[in-house]
């Protein structure tokens, strides 16, 4: 069976806000949704993608920042350093970006595709992705990290990028 890019879900449905389930083993099913989520990502330009945001909520999310693609299961953060503030946008709310403050550097745990345990640690960059990631498997979005003034201004830019179209649809799957 060919991996296919998948359909993104946009803010508003409620999968997004879900937390998500732990994988209990990585197998041919698993497989072949992180295909589909790296296909999906490379599709819509992201460097980032998780399980909820294509409606599936299992604790999965794929990542490629340049150094190749990435599956990340049952992510775990261990250790904080530092921190830094920096513009987020994200798949599911087109239009908007965010500033987030978080760590510089993280040390994480996580089961990759192969079912093997890993530890590693992760800065600048992909510190982001992984947490922006993680995230989305505990249900909160980017816009969680604006004041509700802020959060309002950014819910119509993000309504205003769906009536114009920007935001991302089926016709790539």
């Amino acid at each position: 069976m060919q991996p296919t890019s998948l359909k993104i879900r946009l803010y508003g449905d409620p999968c997004l806000k879900k937390k998500s389930n732990p994988v209990k083993e990585v197998g041919p099913g698993e497989r072949l949704l992180i295909e589909s989520l790296l296909a999906t990502m490379y599709a819509y330009k992201g460097i980032g993608l998780a399980a909820p945001q294509v409606g599936i909520n299992q604790r999965i999310f794929v990542a490629d920042t340049g150094e190749g693609p990435m599956a990340i299961i049952n992510p775990k953060v261990l250790n904080k350093k530092g921190s830094q503030t920096m513009e987020e946008g994200c798949l599911s709310i087109p239009g908007v970006s965010v500033n987030v403050k978080r760590p510089k550097v993280i040390v994480v745990k996580f089961t990759d595709e192969n079912n093997q345990q890993v530890t590693k640690e992760f800065s600048e960059l992909m510190a982001r992705v992984f947490l922006h990631e993680s995230d989305h498997l505990d249900g909160k979005l980017i816009l969680d990290y604006a004041k509700a003034k802020e959060r309002k201004k950014l819910i119509e830019l993000f309504e205003k990028a769906v009536r114009e179209g920007v935001a991302p649809d089926a016709s790539l799957g």
